[in-house]
């Protein structure tokens, strides 16, 4: 630009100031103007409307993303609240099943105690009656022991010391036989 300026400047003048330097400034002036004013109803109108429409959107999105958030910690808030139930409920079973596990350990317990009762009348019952068992045999024992001794008293004529010695000898097995049992 340097060289096409030095070409067009008068023989001996580097710059001229004349009335068509001037006449060309004005024109790249007002051509620099135009071009300005043009360029501005063109392109700023589009580029402002372009960067208003991304803001709103931009705005919308933060918008939509607290609506989202607020949603999200309703449902974080209603989950949490869902676990309290459900650990009230857990705390409430294990409870029900504990008092269950109680009075099934009663009703086991009255059931064993039931159960030794009859176990202690049956062992009473056969202890009564094996006494009285005992009680027949040692009945039936004396009835031969005497029996044996009165065979041993006809057949032996006996004197009265013998009979004496006898009888001592009877009640001796008699009351050995009584703390047997």
């Amino acid at each position: 630009m340097v060289s096409l300026l030095a070409q067009t400047a008068p023989d001996g003048r580097v710059f001229g100031l004349d009335l068509q330097t001037f006449f060309t400034s004005g024109l790249q002036l007002l051509n620099g103007i135009i071009l300005s004013v043009i360029l501005y109803w063109l392109l700023y109108k589009p580029v402002k409307l372009f960067l208003q429409n991304r803001a709103e959107r931009i705005q919308n999105k933060l918008t939509e993303s607290e609506a989202v958030m607020a949603k999200g910690n309703e449902l974080i808030a209603e989950y949490d609240n869902k676990l309290q139930e459900i650990d009230n409920e857990r705390i409430e079973i294990l409870e029900a099943a504990r008092l269950a596990a109680e009075e099934e350990g009663k009703t086991i317990i009255e059931a064993a105690r039931k159960e030794a009762q009859e176990l202690k009348a049956r062992s009473m019952e056969s202890i009564s009656k094996e006494k009285a068992r005992l009680k027949e045999e040692s009945r039936l024992y004396i009835i031969e022991l005497a029996s044996l001794m009165a065979e041993k008293y006809i057949t032996q004529n006996i004197d009265d010391e013998t009979q004496n010695k006898i009888f001592e000898e009877t009640l001796a097995k008699l009351e050995d036989t009584q703390w047997q049992n």
